[in-house]
């Protein structure tokens, strides 16, 4: 609340006024936050993904996203990790959780026996929920 003084009475009247100044510093601080933030929450490794026609779900916060490129290598997130290394990587990635959802990305020229040869090793490393991820089909009345 501000007050304004005139010289020429002895009664001070309120000004109801608000002061928006802080308000937009706080505003803008928070939009350069997030300008900064929300690049750095997506993967950045280019697949050539199928489409499908599955109605799509919601996803976590954090995807633990798997990926197979075209080439057959593999990368957890956006680090690429040697297969041999794979089940330890997805430890790491998963904090040792075994219950995580690992979201397997895979080109659709991989071949199916190396997607399932990764399967077989998230299988084998205790990882069960495994899901596979498509381009929408966006489909036409």
């Amino acid at each position: 609340m501000s007050v304004r003084l005139d010289h020429g009475e002895d009664k001070l009247d309120e000004v109801h006024e608000i002061n928006v100044t802080p308000f937009i510093d706080v505003m803008l601080v928070l939009l350069i936050i997030f300008m900064v933030a929300a690049p750095l929450a997506t993967v950045d490794i280019q697949v050539n993904l199928p489409a499908s026609s599955a109605e799509p779900r919601q996803r976590p916060d954090k995807p633990l996203y798997l990926t197979v490129k075209s080439d057959l290598t593999v990368a957890i997130g956006n680090d690429p990790v040697a297969r041999e290394y794979l089940h330890r990587g997805i430890d790491a990635a998963a904090k040792g959780e075994k219950e995580t959802i690992i979201f397997l990305r895979a080109d659709k020229s991989v071949p199916y026996g190396e997607l399932m040869e990764i399967m077989n090793t998230l299988r084998t490393a205790g990882y069960l929920k495994v899901a596979l991820v498509g381009l929408e089909k966006v489909s036409t009345p």
